[in-house]
């Protein structure tokens, strides 16, 4: 287990959301995550693109069954890097925090 570190990359809001609703799942819809985030796509694809600059998030395309078109899903997924910075970001977060009552 990684120490408890504070990362920048990760902190701010829409990074932050982002990293946690990929951490539940091996990868995720790129329209799936923007409509539970509510937000446009290009502030999305701003967000996805530095993390991944970050080695935190990798995207591929691939074609869905479910679709009648030749159009490929996004599909985004938090890279091995990517948890292992999120979870100690959440770690030294509850540290700063504290115990909870």
């Amino acid at each position: 287990m990684n120490e408890a570190r504070f990362d920048d990359v990760i902190h701010a809001p829409v990074r932050l959301r982002i990293c946690g609703l990929l951490r539940r799942v091996d990868r995720l819809d790129f329209a799936v995550l923007r409509d539970a985030l509510e937000i446009a796509d290009a502030t999305l694809s701003k967000h996805v693109k530095i993390l991944a600059s970050a080695g935190y998030v990798s995207s591929g395309k691939a074609a869905s069954s479910d679709r009648s078109d030749a159009r490929q899903i996004t599909w985004l997924s938090l890279t091995g890097a990517g948890r292992s910075a999120f979870d100690a970001h959440v770690r030294e977060l509850r540290k700063i925090a504290g115990p909870s009552s």
